[in-house]
């Protein structure tokens, strides 16, 4: 707990938790406005009554949540390289070793108190990233009728948990690229050349990509046509999203596996 806590009380005061947390909300607002303000120009084109439905309360409580998950996969993917690649840039990790700190246990917690972070950040931007797409939809002469949906509303805690998860995994596997790369500039860098070598690959490899775990953390939260938002997107189809929730933690275990085990062999100096 002790170890928890003081993870806690450092990214709070890290710069990068805050700056990762404005700009995804600053794409939202541009983002969502825009689409709700635009939504009955769409409608008119070939398609658009389709994704007219998409930004309709009660679905839309479910898009935005996919929305963000595929806005938010490259931000987090940063976070969590940001993180990890501190602890070896800055020699913090190397202090906790010499203090009598389990390796692996302190990365672990490290990545715990993270994870809550993201939890926060996630709840905060769905909320935002609500209103702002009833400002959207209001300005786009869409009715909100459906915002008080009970029944959708009784399934947001679970549709919250699924979309944490996601992030989560995603931050994960740039926390694992980070420890891996033991420098944070290039386990940032190598996390976004992976981000986006996994995007361009749907081009050639459609049914192996739905698997790897950008795809996957895209399509954990259905949207009304059973299609999904984010990672999920584009020529690959997209799962199941109770089996992709079965694969995203899948990657999550295995990411902190590969970056404990390494933290437990790598050779600290410097």
């Amino acid at each position: 707990m002790r170890l928890f806590v003081a993870g806690l009380r450092k990214l709070i005061r890290r710069p990068a938790t805050y700056i990762t947390f404005i700009l995804v909300v600053l794409l939202l607002a541009l983002i969502l406005i825009s689409i709700g303000a635009t939504a009955r120009q769409t409608a008119t084109q070939e398609g658009g009554e389709v994704a007219l439905l998409f930004i309709t309360f009660p679905a839309a409580y479910a898009f935005v949540l996919s929305f963000i998950l595929g806005l938010g996969g490259l931000f987090a993917v940063i976070y969590g390289a940001a993180i990890a690649g501190s602890e070896w840039t800055w020699g913090t990790l190397k202090s906790a070793v010499a203090r009598g700190e389990s390796r692996s246990r302190y990365q672990l917690v490290s990545f715990a108190a993270m994870a809550l972070m993201l939890g926060v950040g996630l709840v905060a931007a769905y909320a935002l990233g609500i209103v702002l797409m009833v400002v959207g939809d209001t300005i786009g002469g869409i009715s909100t009728a459906g915002l008080n949906h009970a029944a959708t509303l009784a399934t947001l805690p679970e549709l919250l948990v699924r979309g944490w998860l996601a992030i989560v995994e995603q931050a994960a596997l740039g926390f694992a690229i980070a420890t891996l790369a033991r420098s944070q500039l290039a386990g940032i860098a190598t996390g976004i050349g992976v981000y986006f070598a996994e995007q361009f690959s749907t081009l050639f490899l459609p049914g192996i990509v739905k698997y790897l775990p950008f795809h996957v953390a895209g399509d954990v939260v259905a949207v009304s046509d059973g299609g999904s938002f984010g990672g999920g997107g584009g020529a690959a189809q997209a799962l199941e999203p109770n089996t992709a929730i079965l694969l995203v933690i899948a990657w999550l275990i295995g990411a902190l596996v590969v970056a404990a085990l390494f933290t437990e062999r790598a050779e600290i100096s410097g």
